[in-house]
């Protein structure tokens, strides 16, 4: 019996290493192929299964047949969301190997794990990712210099690539099981910590970037800012960024007219004298 099941392992078809790869490139330089708000990502999809159909499959209906599967929209965060490529390439060999696996059962996953990926790769890599690597780059940008463009493109896409190659081939390695370190229950504490230090980074670039000073007088020879920075120094950044965050976070207001309503502060504050219109902020 061992030896039967050991030939059935053997006599088993696999996604060759080549087909692997280019269907993992294809969905890395290619997932927003023809995008539209009809299809989203649906095509950018097809392109990257494509290698892996024709490797599976040798005839041409077996190709179509396998391909429709594919049709149906789909949309998600690309990074993140690669690791759904990677389970629905182990699905489909699945099937190409006889095994009890339809196109809704292959539809079912892609829907149900479309939407949670999306939402956890957003705040994740969109959220909080991008704008530290972005803080960093603002930081080595100081005084015009080009080492922070070229640390922003170089840290991103090697980031963003490695982290695809890891996602996609643990979910073709994993299955399903590779989404539950992600979106199951025990993974929270994990990006709550992740979500910390990205607020935590996002504070320290704030407080190192927003120049905001008051030359209000007082009484005494004093002004307000050597009051605020005795109490509670870089005051006026942080509350600058608290009402910009309300704006957006709370009120809904598009981040052009916050920028607008900035403006309007800073024209009226240098009218009544609280801000000194030569001060570069």
């Amino acid at each position: 019996m061992a030896d039967n099941s050991a030939a059935a392992r053997a006599g088993r078809k696999k996604v060759s290493d080549k087909a692997l790869k280019k269907s993992f490139h294809n969905w890395i330089y290619g997932n927003l192929t023809c995008f539209s708000q009809e299809h989203m990502q649906t095509f950018g999809y097809l392109v990257s299964m494509l290698p892996i159909v024709e490797d599976l499959y040798e005839t041409h209906d077996e190709q179509v047949r396998a391909l429709k599967t594919y049709s149906a929209f789909f949309n998600t965060e690309p990074q993140i969301g690669t690791m759904i490529v990677g389970v629905t390439v182990g699905l489909e060999e699945a099937r190409a190997n006889g095994d009890p696996i339809d196109d809704e059962t292959i539809n079912g996953i892609r829907a149900g794990l479309m939407g949670p990926l999306a939402g956890l790769g957003d705040s994740l890599i969109v959220g909080t990712l991008i704008p530290i690597i972005l803080g960093i780059s603002l930081g080595l940008s100081n005084g015009g210099s080009i080492v922070g463009p070229i640390f922003y493109i170089v840290v991103w896409n090697v980031l963003m690539y490695l982290g695809m190659h890891l996602a996609y081939f643990r979910g073709y390695e994993m299955g399903g099981k590779a989404v539950e370190a992600l979106v199951g229950p025990n993974a929270t504490a994990i990006r709550d910590s992740i979500v910390m230090v990205g607020t935590m980074v996002i504070g320290a670039v704030a407080a190192t970037w927003i120049s905001i000073e008051t030359v209000l007088p007082l009484p005494g020879d004093s002004t307000l800012q050597k009051t605020f920075d005795g109490i509670y120094p870089k005051l006026l950044p942080l509350l600058f960024t608290l009402f910009c965050w309300w704006l957006m976070a709370k009120k809904k207001i598009n981040p052009i007219v916050v920028m607008l309503i900035l403006v309007v502060i800073a024209f009226l504050g240098v009218l009544v004298g609280f801000f000194n219109p030569g001060l570069s902020y």
